[in-house]
């Protein structure tokens, strides 16, 4: 499991922040952070895929995103992005549950829901600006009273008519996704089971919320509009597959050992409990309190059973990497990427454990690696970083300032980027655009993007004052 990567997690701080102004709902956006990790979005793939295939979409156009936060939450933005709570993973009995809530989220994807919600919150907007208008003309009307109503009224007109466009979005993903779920041939039953005991528990709760802040259906009415459909489908008694299951347990395992505390950890999964799946569960709450051979103890009876498990193999470069034995770390992650070569994350392992090498001998090796990595996903900030520092011990400083503009230009920071751009330009000169004349190219045209947008932000402040003055 990697590092929560900031690139990913501007786009879910966005939603949730949106959410949290259209709706009053204290949602900490700069709190959520984003867990990247191959096996888990693999997983997430492979249970997605049968869904997306019946709703007529690219499997390959979607990717998927695991949001660290304890709450049950699934959604979708920033286009085909499907972001899931570790706290709906963790929370889960079976994959069917699972798949159910990203069947619903696949839902959305399918009738471009995102791209309508914006378009309805501009319409919503207008109300509330007029009520405010009218606020402050009651106000300088000298009618205080009937003015502060109507301003702190605004928020309710703009809302009434947005709830209830969502609320029926919502139904409409519901609706869908219980279609694709039988068009795929799986089960709508796991979506009913997780809403009747994850949401309805609570749904008392809502109900002495003001009607314009539910932006969803009650719970109750969701589950009862769906569970006709559902018992009535022809898949209705269609049963999780075994890989599935399987993936389910590691899955949970590995977020169990991550994130929980070593005592939750082992008390879900007990030293009597000698199945695969809870061995690594324990050997990562152990890596996490740097009990190194317990952790490894545990993991190397796993690797016995299965020698080519690439998250095996992973975990172990990992505990060593970590504890700063890095050249003993290299075979495994070696094995690992073998098994699974065009993995971003996976060469960005590798590459890791080369640059730690005291004899840098492997440097040209690592940058290789990381261009790949960074090439495949190019919005992947901790790429780029990487990229940047094995560059910069090897003083190489013009290379290593053009990776730093594409680190900052892929975490949206025109500044930092068009400085480092230009940087990046003035060092590698003339010899530089001989020799490197793609990575040159990348920093003119960061320099150029950036420079662009930064006067265009300027020139909007200034107008602002000068219409303020």
């Amino acid at each position: 499991m990697s590092k929560p990567l900031p690139t990913l997690a501007r786009t879910a701080a966005a939603l949730f922040a949106c959410a949290a102004a259209a709706v009053a709902w204290p949602a900490a956006a700069s709190a959520q952070e984003i867990i990247r990790d191959v096996e888990i979005e693999d997983t997430l793939k492979v249970y997605d895929t049968p869904v997306l295939r019946a709703a007529g979409i690219d499997p390959d156009s979607v990717r998927f995103h695991i949001v660290q936060d304890t709450s049950i939450n699934a959604f979708v933005s920033g286009g085909r992005n499907i972001f899931v709570n570790t706290g709906l993973i963790i929370a889960a009995h079976n994959p069917n549950e699972i798949i159910g809530v990203m069947a619903h989220e696949t839902g959305h994807l399918l009738d471009e829901h995102e791209a309508r919600s914006d378009e309805n919150m501009n319409v919503a907007m207008r109300p509330m600006l007029l009520s405010i208008g009218l606020g402050v003309l009651a106000l300088m009307a000298g009618q205080p009273g009937a003015g502060a109503m109507l301003i702190a009224g605004s928020e309710q007109f703009a809302m009434g008519d947005y709830v209830r466009f969502t609320q029926a979005q919502e139904s409409s993903a519901d609706q869908a996704g219980v279609t694709l779920l039988d068009q795929s041939g799986q089960s709508g039953k796991g979506l009913i089971d997780f809403f009747n005991r994850e949401l309805r528990p609570y749904e008392f709760m809502t109900h002495n919320m003001p009607a314009w802040m539910m932006t969803h259906p009650y719970s109750a009415d969701r589950v009862e509009s769906l569970r006709r459909r559902v018992e009535s489908a022809e898949h209705y008694n269609a049963q999780d597959t075994d890989d599935n299951i399987r993936r389910f347990h590691f899955m949970q395992a590995k977020l169990i050992g991550f994130l929980l505390t070593e005592n939750q950890a082992l008390a879900r999964y007990p030293l009597s409990d000698t199945s695969l799946f809870a061995r690594y569960g324990r050997s990562i709450a152990y890596y996490r309190v740097s009990d190194f051979p317990n952790a490894e103890a545990e993991l190397n009876s796993l690797l016995a059973e299965e020698p080519t498990n690439p998250y095996f193999l992973e975990l172990m470069g990992q505990i060593l990497f970590e504890s700063a034995r890095a050249e003993a770390a290299i075979p495994y992650y070696r094995r690992s990427l073998a098994q699974n070569p065009r993995s971003a994350l996976f060469q960005i392992n590798l590459a890791r454990a080369l640059d730690a090498n005291p004899t840098r001998a492997h440097t040209d090796e690592a940058i290789g690696l990381l261009r790949q990595a960074a090439a495949t996903e190019p919005d992947d900030g901790f790429a780029w970083r990487e990229l940047a520092d094995v560059y910069a011990n090897r003083h190489e400083e013009g290379m290593a300032e053009w990776a730093w503009a594409e680190q900052s230009y892929a975490m949206l920071d025109c500044s930092t980027a068009y400085s480092f751009a230009q940087r990046s330009i003035h060092t590698l000169g003339h010899d530089g655009a001989v020799a490197q004349p793609i990575v040159v190219q990348r920093a003119n045209d960061i320099a150029d993007i950036c420079g662009n947008a930064i006067r265009q932000q300027m020139e909007r402040q200034q107008h602002g004052l000068s219409g303020a003055g």
